[in-house]
């Protein structure tokens, strides 16, 4: 792409092999169906890498994905060639996420079936049960409904989004986020098994939450792990 540089040019290409596996993995595991979900990564301060509307996550091509400016709009170069090739129009809950949080780097939106499964049912995964989900993810909260692709999509989950790097979009999805697109999917695949295992526990009877002590100790785990991912680039320098 104009303007590029060979480094970058390389990241994007590693960019696009990453996203392609990812994707079949979604695929693969029933994370999506059909031309569900969306992914992107950030490839450049106003730059990201996302997956094309209309096309299975199960057989995208590395030269499939299109790029975009951070609004969601085809980048000038990629217009020319994108071969009829659009963003989904999703992407604008991607854009939402990476305003409200310029540390992430990578956005995954799925239709894992045991956490569309328990919003559907009522079951909420925000609550402190799972000691590995507080560690790992904190909680999981469920948004209020928005119609799939629609403006209220960015809205519901502005909020939430900020301070969670895992949501669940009421009787639609999840959305997770990380520092790359490996560290969101492993996300997603985090979320999934709580969903199952609380679906599979309620059926056994009630469900007892954490003390909240432990919660507490937990999460002081979870900062202090997080502390360390941030200071560790600029240690690297």
């Amino acid at each position: 792409m104009p303007g590029q540089s060979s480094t970058d040019v390389n990241r994007e290409e590693q960019a696009r092999q990453e996203v392609v596996r990812i994707c079949r993995l979604l695929w693969e595991r029933g994370y999506v169906a059909a031309a569900d979900g969306n992914v992107s990564v950030r490839v450049g301060p106003d730059r990201l890498l996302a997956t094309p509307s209309g096309l299975s996550k199960g057989f995208l091509q590395p030269d499939q994905l299109v790029l975009t400016d951070l609004e969601g709009a085809l980048l000038p170069a990629q217009v020319d060639g994108a071969q009829g090739l659009r963003p989904s129009s999703e992407l604008r809950v991607h854009c939402e996420a990476y305003r409200q949080r310029p540390d992430i780097g990578a956005v995954i939106h799925a239709h894992p079936v045991a956490a569309v499964a328990c919003s559907l049912a009522g079951v909420s995964l925000a609550e402190a049960v799972l000691p590995e989900v507080v560690l790992d993810l904190g909680a999981i909260p469920t948004t209020r409904y928005a119609s799939p692709a629609s403006a209220e999509g960015p809205e519901v989950m502005r909020e939430l989004i900020r301070d969670h790097d895992a949501l669940i979009l009421d009787r639609h999805g999840s959305v997770t986020v990380g520092q790359d697109v490996w560290d969101a999917y492993l996300k997603l695949e985090r979320v999934e098994h709580a969903a199952n295992i609380l679906l599979a526990a309620r059926q056994l009877g009630p469900l007892p939450a954490l003390p909240p002590a432990e919660v507490e100790r937990l999460l002081a785990r979870r900062r202090a792990m997080r502390g360390r991912l941030r200071a560790r680039p600029s240690q690297e320098g």
